[in-house]
C-alpha cells in the first residue's frame, strides 16, 4: 500500500470557534486511509504582505507556510465570506504564496460551508486561485451546508447529510490522482 496523499487544510477564518475550521477538522476524521489531512494553524501569525519582504530570509511564519504547502500533495480550503469578499487575513496568506515556487500547479479543492449559499467570496477565491495557477479540482466550491458560526466538528459529524457532503469532497480529492 502506498503512503497517504498529504492534504493541507486551510481555514480562511481566524475565529476561535469557526465553522470553516470545524468542517476541515470533521473532514480529517472522515478521511480515508489514502488521505492524510493536516490543519494549517499559522494564519494569524503571518505578517502583512509586503513585496519588499519576499527576499531571503523570508519571515519565519511565511517560510513555514511555504514549506507546508510544498510538502502537501493538495490543498483543501474552507473560507468564509466577509462583506461579500475573501477575509483579509486569508487574502494575505494567498498573497504570500503568489511568488512562491511551491504553489503553482497545486491541486486545490474549495469547500463552501455557508448554509445561506454565499458565493461572492467563493467566486473571488476561484478567480484568485486560477490567477495563481492552482489546479482547481472542481469548477465550483463543494457545499457543506453548516448551520452557521460556532458549530463544532462533533455537530458536523452527527449529521449524515454533512458527512455525505464531506465524503463527496474527500472522494474528489482522492480522484485527483486517479485522473493523472
Amino acid at each position: 500500500m502506498s503512503a497517504p496523499r498529504q492534504v493541507l487544510c486551510l481555514s480562511g477564518s481566524l475565529r476561535r470557534v469557526s465553522s470553516n475550521t470545524a468542517a476541515l477538522l470533521a473532514a480529517r476524521q472522515l478521511a480515508p486511509a489514502s488521505l492524510a489531512l493536516r490543519l494549517y494553524e499559522g494564519l494569524g501569525e503571518l505578517p502583512l504582505f509586503n513585496p519588499d519582504d519576499e527576499n531571503e530570509p523570508l519571515p519565519p511564519a511565511v517560510q513555514a507556510l511555504r514549506e507546508a504547502v510544498g510538502r502537501s500533495d493538495a490543498l483543501l480550503i474552507a473560507c468564509p465570506e466577509y462583506a461579500h469578499g475573501v477575509p483579509g487575513a486569508f487574502k494575505n496568506l494567498l498573497d504570500w504564496l503568489v511568488g512562491s515556487l511551491e504553489f503553482p500547479g497545486k491541486p486545490v479543492l474549495l469547500l463552501n460551508a455557508s448554509a445561506r449559499g454565499s458565493h461572492h467570496a467563493q467566486d473571488a477565491l476561484c478567480e484568485i486561485l486560477r490567477t495563481m495557477s492552482a489546479q482547481l479540482l472542481s469548477p465550483e466550491p463543494l457545499g457543506v451546508a453548516l448551520p452557521g458560526a460556532g458549530c463544532s466538528p462533533a455537530q458536523i459529524l452527527a449529521s449524515e447529510a454533512r458527512c455525505l457532503e464531506l465524503r463527496t469532497a474527500l472522494a474528489c480529492l482522492n480522484g485527483a490522482w486517479e485522473s493523472r
